[in-house]
């Protein structure tokens, strides 16, 4: 895929659609999108008309969501260690399969509250297991410098899909029922698959030469990397905090549609697209808003205003008026939803990446799925205007708390293969699974540096530990007042030689910084260990 890479002369918000295999992607997934939302909306119809349990209708949102909180970290280590292509044809089958299911079952009439939760779920599996793969195979598509734009179009192809979902579905449940709702869903999944099916086979690099990662030994890396990576650890606390309350609107609308309103499936249709529309209208100012402002202020400012429209969707009856705050709400949400999924994107090496993004969307769907339920048993409890109140209040105390976390403050970060490591020879073979392996390192500092050398040392300590070590010291030598020895160690000889493909661009800068610090004419001296 990376082949299909081609440089776009004229930036605008519509460059990457010049790039064959984006358009072709952005196309198909944006049926799929229409046809998700479809499906979505006529879920959340069809319980809020079989029950008048706040919970239940809740729990819809919590069975589309829960599978991302548990699966979203193995689809990340599988996405990054199997032929992307492949597993990505399989978890849309199953996506297929499931819809299908739940529309036939929906057309005989034997669909009950707990049936529609379970294949619920089932298609949440799917897209669970589905999206990290996607969402790391876009950087494959477009140049880095076109990534922030790419990832708004697919902002807005999901909020297109949401304005015109929710509309059409409305009018189907209307002339025909929701089964065929579902039906459509299933079929809106032959355009991924056909378009992901005629995708190259990946070009192979040097990386490919190593043996592929073991599945947990990768689910390890995953977590080992983001325990040392305070840029992706950013981003998910600014995630947790914001899709947790933010989940209430999503979770009490069917509520609002059904029960508040009186309403039909055309006017919960169009609720729901207000949503849409207001993402759709943010997404032709996002450019200016990311020229403008940084990553934080937005995510600061757009959590504030949506913490408003939690208070004005839970304290008014007027359609009217909740039309205008759902179209406020989509335009915070997706100026928050993009930002926060692009400073992910930029947070994380090709090598962890679908780990990386898998990371991101746990704690999204995560935090969505804990906030939904709370969400619909609080209302059950205390009513929709005191839960809608208590939400929007905790969501911006808790964003006004977190505003010095900071969160993709520097595009420059270049965080590609730098390969400036030398693979270590040695005149016999070493096998790959030796070790444990200890790794030292001597530097000659000038005594002048020695201070700014050990505050390097410490983002020396994360680079190390975030690709593999799980032990890292600098000693004194004895006797010697300018030297500094580094020691780090690896579980084998092959996860050391896979530090060597991980090193980035960014890490080389560190260590040409930690270089200009010794002595002249003095180099750093490696030794390696092998138990």
């Amino acid at each position: 895929m990376a082949s299909n890479i081609e440089k776009i002369n004229t930036p605008s918000m519509w460059s990457p659609l010049a790039i064959p295999a984006f358009r072709s992607l952005w196309i198909a997934v944006t049926i799929s999108n229409t046809g998700t939302w479809m499906h979505d909306m006529g879920v959340g119809w069809l319980m809020a008309t079989m029950t008048d349990s706040s919970l239940m209708i809740a729990l819809v949102q919590t069975a589309t969501t829960l599978p991302f909180f548990l699966l979203a970290l193995p689809a990340g280590t599988l996405a990054d260690i199997v032929d992307r292509r492949s597993y990505l044809l399989l978890c849309l089958l199953w996506m297929l399969i499931s819809a299908m299911l739940l529309g036939l079952v929906t057309l005989a009439d034997y669909v009950t509250p707990w049936i529609l939760l379970s294949l619920t779920f089932s298609l949440g599996i799917g897209n669970a297991m589905m999206r990290p793969a996607l969402s790391a195979s876009v950087p494959t598509l477009v140049p880095r410098d076109e990534l922030r734009r790419a990832i708004t179009l697919n902002s807005m192809s999901l909020n297109v899909s949401r304005s015109a979902g929710p509309v059409l579905a409305g009018f189907i449940i209307l002339s025909a029922g929701p089964a065929y709702v579902f039906l459509i869903n299933a079929l809106s999944f032959s355009a991924i698959i056909y378009t992901i099916y005629r995708w190259p086979k990946p070009v192979a690099d040097d990386s490919m030469s190593l043996p592929v990662e073991r599945f947990m030994e990768g689910m390890r890396a995953g977590l080992r990397y983001a325990r040392n990576a305070p840029m992706l650890q950013a981003v998910l606390i600014k995630g947790i905090v914001f899709f947790f309350f933010g989940s209430a609107i999503w979770a009490l609308l069917p509520v609002i549609a059904v029960q508040v309103l009186k309403g039909g499936p055309t006017l919960y249709g169009w609720l729901i697209a207000a949503i849409g529309l207001g993402a759709v209208f943010t997404t032709q100012i996002m450019g200016w808003l990311n020229q403008n402002y940084t990553r934080n202020a937005i995510v600061t400012a757009g959590g504030l205003v949506y913490a408003a429209t939690i208070f004005g969707f839970g304290n008014t009856s007027d359609v009217y008026l909740l039309f205008l705050v759902l179209f406020v709400c989509g335009s915070a949400w997706l100026a928050l939803f993009s930002t926060i999924i692009v400073a992910g994107q930029l947070a994380v090496p090709d090598w962890v990446r679908a780990r990386g993004l898998a990371l991101v969307m746990l704690t999204m769907m995560g935090s969505m799925s804990v906030g939904s339920a709370l969400w619909g048993h609080l209302a059950d409890k205390l009513g929709i205007p005191l839960t809608c109140s208590l939400t929007a209040a905790g969501l911006a105390f808790c964003l006004i708390m977190i505003r010095n976390v900071r969160i993709g403050e520097d595009d420059h970060i270049d965080l590609t293969p730098s390969m400036h490591w030398p693979t270590p020879e040695f005149a016999e073979d070493i096998r790959p699974d030796s070790g444990p392996v200890m790794i030292t390192i001597e530097y000659k500092v000038k005594e002048e540096n020695i201070e700014e050398f050990l505050r390097l040392s410490r983002q020396l300590k994360q680079l190390r530990k975030r690709d593999g070590a799980f032990f890292w010291e600098m000693y004194n030598k004895a006797g010697a007042a300018d030297c500094r020895v580094e020691v780090f160690m690896v579980n084998s000889w092959l996860e050391h030689l896979r530090q060597h493909a991980r090193v980035t661009v960014l890490d080389k800068q560190l260590q040409d910084r930690i270089r200009s610090l010794l002595k002249e004419e003095t180099r750093p001296k490696r030794n390696h260990f092998i138990a």
